[in-house]
């Protein structure tokens, strides 16, 4: 991954910065959004917070394929890791800000980000496939 400023950063990076939020936004539901938000309030936050978690994590996934692939799998495994970046703050984050500020107008963008995460899906399996049999 190569940020703005045009340094490179490894996926790893960006999943261990993705998990921190997931852990510190799932807490912040379990603890200070309980006794202020209704009970369907509080299962959007506990499903944008577990989405988060496990597609954070494939961000790790991502790295670990790329160290056992070939330069021309790499490509692929940028666009995995964009794509899951994109479905965390779509779908995630859309969960997260419906909560907060009860608008359900966000409501279209989760399964965009739904759509960003398979993409993403099939983005590894086809580098890794590739690793696989090349």
């Amino acid at each position: 991954m190569i940020l703005a400023s045009g340094m490179p950063v490894s996926w790893s990076v960006a999943g261990g910065v993705a998990m921190a939020l997931a852990v510190g936004l799932g807490a912040f539901g379990a603890h200070a959004l309980r006794k202020r938000v209704d009970s369907d309030a509080l299962r959007l936050w506990e499903t944008a917070s577990r989405y988060h978690f496990v597609h954070a994590l494939g961000l790790f996934v991502i790295d670990f394929v790329a160290s056992s692939g070939s330069a021309d799998s790499h490509s692929l495994l940028s666009v995995a890791g964009w794509l899951l970046v994109a479905g965390i703050v779509l779908f995630s984050g859309s969960l997260y800000a419906m909560t907060l500020v009860k608008r359900r107008w966000l409501g279209p963008l989760t399964p965009l980000g739904g759509l960003a995460w398979i993409g993403a899906w099939v983005c590894v399996a086809i580098a890794a496939y590739g690793t696989s049999v090349g």
